[in-house]
């Protein structure tokens, strides 16, 4: 339902064609959005990431997580009375990846036919669909034996819905339920679509009716540790019609933070999961940043389906606290790498943030409905900044690579992105490849949007649309190069000759004061230039309204609107209360942040200094290679080296587009005003590790290879040194790295090493942390496993903060082979 917003009425003066000025009375209202499938991409930035979607992103992530149709396989043999062997597949929520890669492959379905996809999507949901318990319950862990369940089993919980606040079934539902509505809209098959929605009238009857074969006949009444299926019971509800889903979703964040509030520290805390205080009651955003995202998203979903306007004055004040004091100059959230989440005001780190791509997804999704809600830019202005860097930088632009972590600094050792210094070909939690697969199809439906007599242009992007306004269609040719260039050009085509509407062009916060919306950054420099509109070649002047320049006329055929947004080099600097960017400055052209990193730049990227503000340096096209067409630019700036700075030029490209070529390299986006800034950040102390002894080490080997430093260019690296316990065949091993002090702990990551002959990843493995003499087991974060990727560090976090003395890595090998490992980082 349509909901009329609290802005009431606005008086614009607008500038016809004649020049003449021209008073408007209007009352705002919500927006319908032109849906991405009815809006065609014509342009050389987004429609190439359509194809490359199509041709390597979702092909490549269904063939990933192929094993979580493994799992349901197994549910089927089990119920069929056949013997399943092994161990559960992935972490306990792996179907929510495969739902996720499902939903992206129906958006592509929508836009194109495929029959093969098709077939391969079909056979998939028979398996789902045979999966699925008689009463319409659904989540594998509890579904199989127990002798088949892994490390994480104990987050599932010991019974169906009794580990609610860690379980993840109704997170992966939810995810569920968004893949079959999009299937059910691509190809008008319901067989999906039918489990969707038995599943959630029987998440219905559990959780608020009361089922006897469910906690003791009594309604659940919790809702779910990792927000989802909130947003997810709106779309079934839109889809089907049925407003139980509605409600359903309303009840959901109704009882956040009422019924249930945990008590505990880390993933236990009641703000992790939003829960510690009831959702209206709500003021900042805290806890895991992606559970927030959604929690919000779903909130404001509630608002336009139900009209609930009780939930407003919450959304506003999150809104704020995020963009006023936690948010990063990329539109990264959740700065905080121990939770996943958001820290206190202002603690914004660069080189040891977290910023998860899926954060930034959910900041998209949370923003764009804001502005649907009221029309106002800000909302798309701060959805943009997220889209166009950190989130585009979260998958390399060949699409087979990704980036879990999106950090603002790079020192070419650290293993920040989950155990590698670079991006990952995949994640053990492949929740934020999956994200990418759905969101990336989903662009175009932020293009345009409309009343009944208005037209609001949002993302700008080269397509063409019919939008149906009240007095008859309007179709629309939009040409542009954005976000490399800032001129755009609309054609406007109305069914009905002289019909009259206003058409809205979003005139980003970018071309103002400051890079995005909120107030932690601000620019620096006096690089400003006005914003020019036309209409068949003659100046539209006219009042911004919201972010929004509004032209109103009675439109022909052939009209012709042209926008320029003038993309000088700005200079951001960040509130001073953010003390990772004290004395720095950053670099921006539209709505692209730029950085700096080694393949372009003779030394590290953090070790430049940019003195002078205001310079708008040499911009130039990459002509050739992968970052071809990619504008970039050369800036006069100076270097520290060997503690002086001398003359230098810093070469700048998108930050999207960093760590394409090649990993362990160095990267910057806050450059330091002076050659002390620089020095005062460069580390100046040696590893944590005191010794390592082993188990057992071959005599060809040095078992303190694991602590040397030195980067494995891949599992079979055999020009560094390594541990091995060659000739121990099947013999479990244990490598202890003892610390030169006690100290926090944050993560451990392993690179195994792998001669795909008698030294070979092994079967299993597990940490154990010392603390004043006595060996304690690690009890694993709730979204990671013990991976055995090859080529890769396989990173661990603690589920609550420790301190540790020593390390120790116990490892079984596979049957007759030994094991090795080629470097450990803790951090």
């Amino acid at each position: 339902m349509k909901v009329r917003s609290l802005f009431g009425l606005v008086a614009l003066a607008v500038a016809m064609s004649s020049c003449q000025t021209q008073t408007i009375n209007r009352e705002k209202e919500s927006l319908t959005p032109i849906t991405f499938e009815k809006v065609a991409l014509e342009d050389n930035f987004w429609l190439p990431r359509l194809k490359t979607q199509k041709e390597t992103l979702v092909p490549y992530s269904l063939g990933k997580i192929e094993h979580a149709v493994k799992n349901l396989q197994n549910v089927i043999d089990y119920r069929n009375g056949k013997k399943v062997e092994g161990k559960f597949q992935g972490p306990y929520f792996v179907a929510s990846d495969l739902f996720k890669v499902m939903e992206g492959a129906a958006y592509l379905l929508i836009l194109e036919k495929d029959e093969k996809l098709e077939a391969q999507m079909d056979e998939i949901i028979d398996i789902i669909a045979e999966s699925q318990d008689e009463d319409g319950y659904l989540y594998e862990r509890h579904m199989l034996p127990d002798y088949m369940n892994n490390a994480d089993s104990w987050r599932a919980g010991t019974a169906r819905y009794n580990n609610v606040v860690h379980s993840h079934e109704l997170y992966n539902m939810g995810h569920m339920y968004e893949g079959a509505v999009a299937y059910y809209r691509a190809t008008g098959k319901r067989k999906w679509l039918d489990v969707a929605e038995k599943n959630a009238q029987h998440i219905n009857k559990v959780f608020f009716e009361g089922d006897p074969n469910y906690n003791g006949g009594k309604p659940v009444m919790q809702a779910p540790g990792h927000e989802e299926i909130e947003l997810a019971l709106i779309k079934l509800a839109q889809a089907t019609g049925n407003k139980l889903y509605s409600e359903m979703a309303k009840k959901f964040i109704d009882i956040r933070g009422v019924t249930y509030c945990p008590t505990g520290k880390g993933v236990m805390a009641p703000s992790y999961a939003q829960q510690h205080l009831p959702v209206r009651e709500q003021r900042t955003a805290e806890g895991h940043a992606v559970r927030a995202m959604y929690l919000y998203s779903s909130m404001a979903d509630v608002v336009a389906e139900l009209g609930d306007t009780t939930l407003n004055p919450a959304l506003d004040a999150i809104w704020h606290d995020v963009m006023d004091k936690k948010i990063h100059i990329n539109g990264g959230l959740g700065a905080v790498p121990g939770i996943e989440g958001f820290g206190p005001e202002y603690v914004l780190p660069n080189k040891d943030t977290y910023d998860e791509t899926c954060a930034a997804v959910g900041n998209v999704f949370f923003n764009y409905r804001m502005f649907l809600a009221s029309g106002d830019a800000k909302y798309v202005d701060a959805a943009e900044i997220s889209l166009y860097n950190n989130v585009l930088a979260g998958v390399n632009i060949e699409g087979n690579k990704f980036f879990y972590v999106n950090v603002l600094e790079a020192d070419g050792k650290k293993a920040f992105n989950h155990g590698r210094a670079g991006r990952s070909p995949w994640f053990g939690t492949s929740c934020c490849p999956s994200n990418m697969a759905r969101l990336i199809p989903q662009i175009s439906g932020m293009v345009y949007s409309h009343t009944e007599d208005d037209i609001y242009c949002g993302l700008y992007a080269g397509s063409s649309t019919v939008v149906p306004l009240a007095a008859g269609d309007v179709k629309l040719k939009q040409q542009t190069y954005y976000p490399f260039e800032g001129k755009i050009s609309i054609e406007v085509e109305p069914a009905v000759e002289g019909e009259e509407f206003t058409l809205w062009l979003r005139i980003p916060t970018w071309c103002g004061e400051q890079f995005i919306p909120g107030k932690l950054y601000s620019y620096a420099d006096n690089n400003r230039s006005k914003v020019v509109a036309k209409i068949n070649g003659e100046r539209v002047r006219t009042t911004v309204v919201d972010g929004y320049m509004p032209v109103q006329r009675a439109w022909k055929a052939g009209d012709k609107v042209e926008l320029e947004l003038p993309m000088p080099v700005r200079y951001s600097v960040a509130d001073e209360r953010v003390e990772a960017d004290l004395n720095r400055v950053c670099l921006t052209r539209g709505p692209l942040l730029y950085c700096a990193e080694q393949p372009d730049n003779e030394y590290p990227a953090s070790h430049y200094v940019v003195r002078k503000i205001g310079k708008q340096g040499e911009m130039s096209v990459f002509s050739e290679g992968i970052l071809s067409g990619i504008t970039y630019v050369n800036m006069p700036a100076e270097v520290v080296v060997d503690g002086e700075a001398t003359d230098a030029t810093l070469k700048l490209i998108p930050y999207y587009a960093w760590n394409n070529r090649g990993d362990n390299i160095t990267m910057n986006v806050w450059f330091a005003r002076d050659a002390e800034t620089v020095l005062e950040s460069i580390p100046h102390v040696v590893g944590n590790v005191k010794s390592v002894k082993a188990s057992y080490t071959c005599e060809n080997d040095d078992v303190m290879a694991v602590a040397d430093g030195k980067q494995p260019s891949n599992s079979g690296d055999g020009s560094i040194p390594r541990w091995t316990s060659w000739l121990e065949r099947g013999k479990a091993q244990w490598v202890e790295l003892e610390l030169k002090k006690t100290q926090p702990i944050e993560s451990v990551s392993v690179y195994w090493y792998d001669d795909t002959g008698s030294v070979r990843i092994p079967e299993s493995w597990n940490l154990e942390y010392r603390i004043g003499g006595e060996w304690k087991p690690w009890v694993l974060y709730n979204t990671d496993s013990y991976n055995l990727f090859a080529d890769q560090y396989n990173m661990v976090h603690p589920a609550e903060p420790i301190k540790a003395d020593a390390i120790r890595i116990n490892m079984q090998p596979k049957e007759n082979v030994t094991v090795g490992i080629l470097e450990v980082v803790i951090e």
